[in-house]
């Protein structure tokens, strides 16, 4: 509750400083508008109802800013925290997210993990901010000021994975720069792959002569996620390879380059080189797929994450072959992380499509629309076929509901079935029912 509370008067704060009247050009911001946007760039979505650079002020630019990295550090701080919890079996009663010491978990540890956090957080924000300055200055008629501005923007949104672009078009007016898009494909990495697995990956490059050993987590994060990727990146150029309102009229390089980043992005950030409402129908729904399994955990990514979806796959390959345990790595799973898994998988199915059922009763839109702008939503992704602005205010109330949920939800709820242990007085007699 303390969680949901914070990020409740996160949004709160920001909604209240983006309906000022110094946070946009005069156009008097509704009060839904403004709370759309908070949630949006709290939650590190990217769902937009009006364009960001010709709505809102600099002052409203800043905002939004904020409420990314906030939300985007405060995400990523209370995964990694919770993971230790987890990771040490404690009960839920923590006070660690006010600053306490509990038995297991000093408050050294905690301030050593968001020091972290924070660390890793600022270096890639810093580099990515410089390489984005320095092309947009350069290459582009910006002043250093401007460019500067539009670099952190830039680095501070695809880190957190937030997908919020200071251009009305994204960035397809940059598809076919790679000085642009690799940049911010590579931050929408480094933020989705989580702080646990770069701390693994930093220790890996230290040892030398040790012997070296991977975490489960780690495996699973950088396995899924190539494997998505290379998923992603087959299924873009196979689907819009010859659509003369995509990739089409690109040459083989620049198709390559686009097919990539669009491939990233689903990860979760919204930023795109490509018009998703000129895509196929089947590219929507691959796109639909990748969105809601997301990136990995304790990151900045959002949807189910990449280690639920790989335990899942291990679960299924285990019960097709008979076998009473999973085993995956040279490691045995508990009991308890299968059924973790399919919990916070099942929990997650029916919201996107209790979502888009009431969107397809308030909206006119096709199926494949609303499904991509739920899933979008619910996964934190921020991609959109263009319907966000005409969506109404029942609708976006949905998706403001699906966005804060899809933050705050997957995380509280896993960390809860992972803590929580309650032991039976007994067991009633034991029945089979038919399945399949």
């Amino acid at each position: 509750m303390v969680t949901v509370a914070a990020f409740g008067a996160l949004i709160l704060t920001g909604t209240l400083l983006l309906s000022l009247p110094a946070a946009d050009h005069g156009q008097a911001t509704p009060f839904m508008t403004a709370l759309f946007t908070a949630t949006s760039a709290a939650s590190v979505t990217g769902l937009a109802v009006v364009d960001t650079s010709g709505h809102w002020s600099g002052f409203g630019e800043t905002v939004i800013l904020v409420l990314i990295q906030v939300g985007g550090f405060g995400i990523m701080a209370l995964a990694t925290v919770l993971s230790l919890l987890v990771s040490r079996r404690m009960g839920l009663r923590m006070a660690v997210t006010t600053g306490a010491e509990t038995k297991s978990v000093s408050l050294g540890e905690v301030r050593q993990l968001v020091l972290g956090v924070l660390w890793v957080t600022l270096v890639f924000e810093a580099l990515l901010a410089s390489a984005l300055t320095l092309r947009w200055w350069t290459a582009y008629d910006l002043t250093f000021t401007a460019a500067l501005h539009t670099g952190v923007f830039h680095a501070v949104s695809s880190f957190n994975n937030a997908g919020f672009s200071l251009y009305s078009d994204n960035l397809m007016g940059y598809a076919t720069d790679p000085w642009i898009t690799l940049p911010v494909a590579f931050g929408v990495i480094a933020g989705g792959l989580g702080f646990p697995v770069w701390v693994e990956l930093w220790r890996f490059s230290r040892k030398h002569k040790e012997k070296r050993h991977w975490t489960l987590h780690a495996k699973f994060t950088l396995g899924m996620t190539a494997a998505l990727l290379a998923v992603g990146f087959v299924a873009f150029l196979a689907l819009e390879w010859t659509n003369p309102a995509t990739m089409g009229p690109l040459d083989t390089g620049d198709k390559v380059l686009t097919a990539f980043f669009q491939a990233v992005m689903p990860r979760t950030a919204g930023f795109n080189s490509l018009d998703f409402g000129a895509m196929q129908t089947q590219t929507l729904l691959v796109t639909d797929m990748l969105m809601f399994v997301g990136g990995g955990s304790a990151g900045t990514a959002g949807g189910i994450k990449v280690t639920t979806f790989a335990v899942l796959i291990l679960v299924a390959y285990a019960n097709v072959r008979g076998e009473p345990t999973v085993h995956a790595g040279g490691r045995r799973l508990s009991a308890g992380t299968a059924s973790q898994a399919t919990t916070v998988a099942m929990l997650a199915l029916g919201l996107v499509l209790a979502g888009t059922l009431v969107l397809m009763i308030v909206t006119p839109f096709t199926l494949d629309q609303i499904l991509f702008e739920t899933t979008s939503a619910f996964a934190t992704v921020g991609l959109s076929t263009g319907i966000t602005a005409d969506v109404p205010p029942v609708g976006q109330a949905v998706l403001i509901f699906l966005m804060f949920v899809g933050r705050i939800g997957p995380i509280t709820l896993a960390s809860a079935l992972a803590l929580r242990r309650h032991s039976r007085l007994y067991e009633l007699p034991e029945e089979r029912p038919i399945v399949g």
